[in-house]
């Protein structure tokens, strides 16, 4: 298992749109990716419930990826909110 966290620079949060694009990415690895808030964990690939944690501009999520290849996942991740948030 790996984890790490990201802190949100997009000045709307994780918004419909990149929320949708996350659990896009999220479902095209091979590994399980939950993200967390706050002490509250969602599985990246449900987009109502990334919606749900209410993420803002400056907010510090936790990402957890486990299971098939980790080090690719977790790179893919990082990569996509680099990217995108």
């Amino acid at each position: 298992m790996k984890t790490f966290e990201y802190t949100i620079r997009d000045e709307l949060g994780i918004h419909a749109r990149p929320a949708g694009m996350l659990a896009k990415t999220a479902k095209a690895l091979d590994s399980e990716i939950t993200i967390a808030k706050d002490g509250k964990t969602v599985g990246a690939t449900k987009l109502m419930a990334l919606m749900g944690l209410r993420v803002k501009c400056g907010d510090t999520i936790t990402v957890t990826v486990s299971g098939g290849n980790e080090e690719a996942s977790e790179k893919s991740m990082k990569d996509f909110l680099e990217a995108n948030l």
